[in-house]
């Protein structure tokens, strides 16, 4: 127990050194914020206090003459005690937002250079959870929980002076009685932890099951799929429910156990009060004032587990954090890295093998040499691991064995930045952005010119449909490009690509997805963005790669054909099986 205990401490502590850098532009704020609590705390024993001499007074000895300034005081302190909470509560939001914003601000760079791997793992809940809300969980829940448990210690010393100083002995029975109903509290956090955790998680589910809703909205209309989506949406729900009463069951008897303990400690005091009064060891005055004070006392201990469970949740919202500061990218420049400026030769693969999970290979010694200014096109059925080859050069993912080197040198000593700034990929799927045309176009080279724009977007094959827009470039095309075609979603990114100026293209399935009449202008716009450039590109319709310089064929991750498409179609082999088939189809349709 003892063991477990100090890795507690270390652990809030290693979290707090790490988080400090976030705090520190506003520890003078945060200090006045959290050092308010102080006197909200003590003016608590103020209203207990002054109970003494008006019941002494007035209602002992009946004197009419009572100090005419005990209700004023009573008015005063409270009302400061009003102002101070409210500027404290003002001082304590402003903090939180601040240091939640920074926190944010952090996760969200560090979320953005995480290597494909860990999106290929997580779900769009998962990362909302861990890289947004758990930062307001940590920040707002650990700060405000500070404050109470600050101004809850400062009233409980301010409340327990007032009781020794009514009746030492009436102290001791209360104070063993605080010690006893706190220590459940104590052990709050082992008992939550893990469900706690996996009710993070449960909630991730319905964020992403939200944002599928709304990504998947056509597709869900197209098969009817609200019946199956509703059964599964209402699983997750079920699984939150379970887990939050799960939750409930190991925190929920904490609660009852101090009311219990606290009712014994009044109970006791009323007890033995009332004879110290009757022998004259107290007055009524000390005594009403001593029960006052004791119930302030005790009532906001009764409601610690519940402070408690929100506490430990901070904790453990802030150790998330933490972890996900803390973790170390995939994929990462190491220091002696050099930066990739020109491509001059060739790129080659070397007995390169990949795998996404553990011993189970996607590629199987693959080795090719790809020369500058030359197409390089990849065919295969699907599956077989034509993506993922591309994707390795510009280090999305990490390889386990052989190697990718551009100009003789490996990819890996050159820093990423500098390695992918001389990458354009069009993929099958291009993402765009929430924004307009022209900003969408712009991130390829975000400090392009007036004229590489227009010279993008008339390669691009886009003039004709740009000037059909009543805002032109400005026109705005919703979240992923929604309120576009696929043709014209394609161009734009084809526009991006060919803006950036990067001499090594990748063409994923860039027009496989399209119509004939859209996949013509597309093809035209690619085929303006390959001149003067190294190309790989995958194509799924061996008649946009025939005239590729060379052709290799994937297989279950194995390279089992190179060569250009007169060459192969000579052979009995798996170009010329894909080749027929393809074609046969046509021939028939």
């Amino acid at each position: 127990m003892g063991k477990e205990v100090v890795v507690q401490e270390n652990t809030f502590k290693k979290n707090i050194r790490f988080i400090f850098p976030f705090i520190k532009p506003y520890l003078f704020r945060t200090v006045l914020a959290l050092g308010l609590a102080i006197p909200i705390g003590c003016l608590d024993a103020v209203i207990a206090l002054s109970l003494k001499p008006y019941m002494d007074i007035v209602m002992v000895e009946k004197n009419t003459q009572s100090p005419w300034y005990i209700p004023l005081l009573i008015v005063a302190f409270t009302s400061l005690q009003g102002i101070l909470n409210y500027a404290s509560t003002y001082m304590n939001d402003w903090v939180t937002g601040k240091i939640s914003s920074d926190l944010k601000m952090a996760l969200f760079n560090k979320l953005m250079h995480k290597s494909s791997t860990y999106f290929d793992n997580k779900t769009s809940g998962e990362v909302q959870k861990r890289f947004n809300n758990d930062a307001d969980s940590a920040c707002g829940g650990l700060l405000g929980n500070i404050k109470l448990i600050i101004s809850r210690v400062f009233s409980s010393i301010s409340l327990v002076g007032v009781l020794i100083y009514n009746s030492w002995q009436l102290s001791i029975i209360a104070i063993i009685v605080l010690v006893c109903a706190i220590m459940p509290v104590m052990k709050m956090r082992d008992r939550i932890k893990s469900v706690t955790n996996k009710s993070e998680n449960a909630n991730a589910l319905i964020v992403t099951s939200y944002n599928e809703a709304y990504g998947g909205s056509k597709v869900v209309q197209a098969f009817n799929l609200y019946d199956i989506r509703k059964k599964q949406f209402a699983a997750n729900l079920r699984n939150v429910f379970s887990l939050k009463m799960k939750i409930t069951q190991k925190t929920g008897i904490v609660s009852p156990i101090m009311h219990i303990i606290v009712s014994i400690g009044i109970g006791l005091a009323i007890g033995y009060g009332s004879y110290l009064i009757t022998v004259g060891a107290i007055t009524s005055g000390n005594f009403v004032s001593f029960i006052t004070a004791l119930i302030m006392l005790y009532t906001p201990i009764k409601g610690l587990g519940g402070s408690a469970k929100s506490m430990t949740s901070a904790l453990l919202a802030l150790e998330r954090v933490v972890g996900n500061l803390e973790a170390k990218d995939f994929i990462v420049d190491k220091e002696d890295t050099i930066k990739f400026t020109e491509f001059k030769n060739n790129i080659e693969f070397s007995h390169v093998i990949f795998e996404y999970v553990k011993n189970k290979p996607v590629l199987n010694d693959i080795s090719f040499t790809v020369n500058k200014g030359e197409t390089f096109a990849l065919v295969g059925n699907s599956g077989g691991g034509k993506s993922t080859i591309v994707s390795l050069l510009p280090r999305f993912y990490k390889i386990k064995n052989g190697s990718i080197k551009i100009d003789g040198i490996d990819i890996k000593n050159y820093k990423i930045n500098s390695l992918r700034d001389n990458i354009a990929i069009v993929l099958q799927d291009n993402f765009l952005f929430a924004g307009t045309i022209r900003e969408n176009i712009m991130m390829g080279k975000l400090n392009a010119t007036k004229d590489e724009l227009n010279h993008a977007v008339k390669n691009a094959c886009l003039s004709e449909f740009i000037d059909s827009l009543e805002n032109g470039l400005d026109t705005y095309i919703g979240e992923k490009g929604v309120l576009l075609s696929g043709g014209q979603k394609q161009r734009i990114a084809i526009a991006r690509a060919f803006i950036k100026n990067a001499p090594i293209v990748i063409l994923d399935e860039a027009t496989s997805a399209l119509d004939n009449q859209s996949e013509a202008i597309v093809q035209e716009a690619i085929d303006n963005l390959m001149q003067d450039k190294t190309v790989f590109v995958i194509a799924h319709r061996l008649s946009t790669i025939q005239n590729a310089d060379r052709i290799a064929v994937i297989n279950k991750g194995h390279l089992v054909e190179i060569g250009n498409h007169e060459e192969l179609i000579q052979k009995d082999g798996e170009y010329k099986k894909l080749y027929d088939a393809q074609f046969k189809t046509v021939k028939m349709a």
